[in-house]
């Protein structure tokens, strides 16, 4: 029997041929330490380097502004607690939106216990978060603000670079979580005017073990682990090799088809809405209908439980309810938590399409209700 349709890329990626093949060496003959000084290490010094470079040149910034981590969780971590510690004497406020994904929200609420003061924004029926309620939940000793970029549920972009605007004027620095956001659209930092930025490998077809933060020259920020100096510090240890490598890779990739695959991935969404609603013509859509990425579509499927529904179907489609992080319940993300109690949210499902996907397959009628 032929596996289900993958439904799911905004949950992870399969690791990139072109990837793999750039990772391999690094696994075998080329595992030198990059901190060493004889051939081998200078070799994979230069390759995790040459990496750097990629991935800075996929966000518009310069290699020294890279530093690679273990994941994005890490990243956002990094980026909160990191800015928190180096700003404590004289800044005690952070702000965050709703919908934001635990890895930021949980590092708010741990500085919130600790004597920070932290303003949560809500955001509208699409999911965007208004620049005017960041203003007015700035405060004079804001620290920073960190408002994703796309929702992973919804698709939503955010608009990020009036809100890092309206931080900076109050003299806070801007952090977003990108994660979602390279090989679906473009990523500039100084477009997006961000001190800070979070990316997950494992979302553009590099591998799970990696992430990334870059972190604007001359940003406060201070190390959350203690250890040697490794990635200017703020990530100590021994650089995981095959892993940038493949971040690297995986970089320039996204930078080659972008222009290719955004319409292709946004013909292959509206395609399966265009399904869907033939059969259930008051299918619910859910997030920005253009204001966001090109691959994600969110519905909610009149009197059923989108759990049911991909139960149903568990054989056919591999889709979600929401983010991975909440997959144990219907109300699954952040987004829905401005919903509370509504059916809509029992009746939300998630189908994130990529380039890759078949589209000589179709998926099955969709039921009547």
């Amino acid at each position: 029997m032929a596996p289900p349709i993958y439904l799911d890329y905004n949950a992870t990626k399969p690791v990139a041929p072109e990837v793999a093949d750039a990772m391999q060496p690094f696994l075998r003959e080329m595992f030198g330490n990059p901190s060493s000084s004889h051939w081998y290490g200078r070799r994979a010094h230069e390759a995790v380097e040459r990496a750097r470079g990629d991935v800075a040149t996929l966000i518009g910034a310069r290699p020294a502004e890279i530093v690679f981590i273990g994941c994005a969780t890490e990243a956002n971590n990094l980026a909160l607690r990191g800015v928190a510690e180096s700003l404590r004497t004289n800044k005690r406020h952070i702000v965050v939106s709703a919908i934001e994904l635990p890895a930021v929200f949980e590092p708010a609420l741990g500085l919130k216990a600790h004597g920070w003061a932290v303003s949560v924004v809500r955001v509208d029926g699409y999911g965007c978060v208004d620049p005017a309620d960041v203003e007015r939940a700035l405060r004079d000793d804001a620290a920073l603000v960190s408002i994703m970029h796309a929702n992973n549920e919804v698709g939503t972009i955010q608009p990020v670079a009036e809100i890092a605007a309206l931080a900076h004027a109050r003299g806070a620095l801007m952090h977003t979580d990108a994660a979602q956001s390279p090989g679906n659209i473009a990523v500039n930092v100084d477009a997006l005017q961000v001190d800070l930025l979070s990316l997950a490998g494992h979302k553009f077809y590099a591998s799970n073990v990696l992430g990334a933060l870059y972190v604007r020259g001359g940003s406060a920020i201070d190390p959350d682990l203690r250890g040697a100096g490794q990635e200017h510090g703020l990530c100590p240890g021994t650089e995981n090799v095959p892993a940038s490598v493949g971040m690297g890779a995986a970089a320039r990739l996204a930078a080659d088809r972008l222009t290719q695959d955004t319409p292709h991935l946004q013909h292959l969404r509206d395609e399966l809405h265009r399904l869907l609603r033939q059969g259930l013509p008051d299918l619910g859509l859910n997030g920005h209908p253009s204001i966001c990425l090109p691959n994600t579509l969110n519905v909610s499927f009149p009197r059923a439980s989108g759990r049911d529904l991909l139960r149903a179907v568990y054989d056919e489609v591999a889709s979600s309810v929401g983010s991975a992080c909440h997959s144990e319940n219907d109300r699954c993300g952040a987004y829905w938590r401005r919903w509370k109690s509504s059916p809509r949210a029992r009746w939300a499902r998630c189908a994130s399409p990529s380039a890759d996907t078949q589209r000589q397959k179709r998926l099955p009628a969709p039921p009547r209700y």
